[in-house]
């Protein structure tokens, strides 16, 4: 069995919202010529698994018959009186040629990724064209036209049962509104989001208030950090508040969105890690997940999206990744003629006073985390 399949196919260009949309087909695209440059494909341990486009009745099991539809329409010609109700045609989800198409192939994309670790083929799938967790039951956002993280996950339950308990694991800089809301009142998922504040950043939710209803009631957790956040205190932030959750809650499979728009390069977000900080995200993750299934997200630089997927795929197989980029994929990430690394070698200036800002608020959101969650899950509040 392989120990990481990658879940590729070039159709994944066409989700395409437009020539100057941030959310470029370049980023997935290049990831799979980085993985593939760097021999990562040539090896017993990966395999390479195209994805189909998934059927109506896959990505009804978290979307309206309604919006489902209304995503159709443009395609068939049906003309939509109001748009705007389904958070269609806005500058974030413009109304495209094969809207439909290409949104069901992301999710059948991300339900093969489960498929291949549920049935043991796998032992972690990455699909990088994935991880639209914003979309909502009935209504586009933030680039999302279907929520294929959701999806695949009530997938899971489906073939796998209720009793099968799946923590989601999401990295990305944006709350994961969208696969929250999915299982907002079930306890068999423990979905954890990991952001930069909604204070400052779209979608405005995740606060650490927001814990789930009903059943489900302590199984939302998020960890809001302050804009400037780098490396050191989010990955103290991380093992502080979510790790032991996530042992607590010993899943059976884990599920990530694995996000890079924390990357102090990027354009839309505002915290400043760096990929070294990320791979020890990552690293964590890799060590407790018994079966992993592995999402892409945001990341709107396309000099570090393929990097820094490119390393956690490696993590996924076991495989250590070149130091330097090949020259076949340089180009695309040299500034001059000397090798191009693939982790970051330099990061942000630090500032003393905005250390001790983030420092301080991700300190609060930790204690939050503890004092309002941690007995949910038999740990106590008072942990170090």
């Amino acid at each position: 069995m392989p120990q990481a399949a990658l879940v590729y196919t070039p159709r994944f260009s066409d989700y395409d919202l437009g020539p100057s949309h941030p959310l470029r087909p370049a980023r997935v695209v290049r990831t799979h010529e980085l993985i593939k440059a760097c021999g990562l494909l040539d090896t017993p341990s990966t395999s390479l698994s195209p994805p189909s486009a998934a059927d109506e009745e896959t990505i009804a099991l978290v979307h309206s018959p309604e919006y489902i539809s209304a995503v159709r329409a443009p395609g068939e010609g049906r003309q939509l009186r109001r748009p705007a109700d389904y958070g269609l045609g806005t500058i974030d989800n413009p109304i495209v040629e094969g809207m439909y198409e290409a949104a069901a192939l992301v999710v059948g994309a991300s339900v093969r990724a489960a498929d291949l670790v549920i049935d043991q083929k796998a032992g972690a799938a990455f699909n990088p064209g994935g991880g639209l967790h914003h979309a909502h039951r009935d209504r586009a956002a933030g680039f999302c036209v279907f929520n294929d993280p959701a999806i695949a996950i009530a997938h899971l339950l489906e073939r796998c049962g209720d009793d099968v308990k799946v923590a989601y694991i999401d990295i990305d800089a944006h709350h994961g509104d969208g696969v929250q809301e999915a299982f907002y009142d079930r306890r068999e998922v423990l979905t954890i989001s990991v952001h930069e504040s909604g204070r400052y950043l779209f979608p405005t939710t995740g606060s650490v208030s927001e814990i789930g209803e009903g059943d489900g009631e302590g199984f939302a957790v998020n960890l809001p950090l302050s804009p400037f956040t780098g490396d050191d205190v989010y990955v103290w932030a991380f093992r502080e508040a979510v790790l032991p959750l996530l042992e607590a809650f010993a899943p059976d499979f884990v599920c990530t969105q694995l996000g890079v728009d924390t990357h102090y390069q990027d354009p839309l977000t505002h915290l400043c890690c760096t990929t070294r900080g990320y791979m020890k995200v990552v690293d964590e993750i890799s060590q407790r997940a018994p079966r992993w299934i592995a999402i892409g997200g945001g990341g709107y630089d396309v000099t570090v999206v393929p990097r820094a997927w490119t390393l956690a795929f490696a993590r996924m197989a076991g495989l250590e990744a070149p130091e330097h980029i090949p020259d076949s994929e340089a180009q695309h990430y040299r500034r001059d003629d000397d090798p191009v690394p693939l982790h970051d070698t330099s990061g942000p200036k630090t500032d003393e006073d905005w250390l001790r800002v983030t420092r301080e608020f991700a300190e609060e959101s930790v204690k939050e985390i503890k004092q309002r969650i941690f007995t949910y899950h038999g740990l106590s509040p008072d942990s170090p």
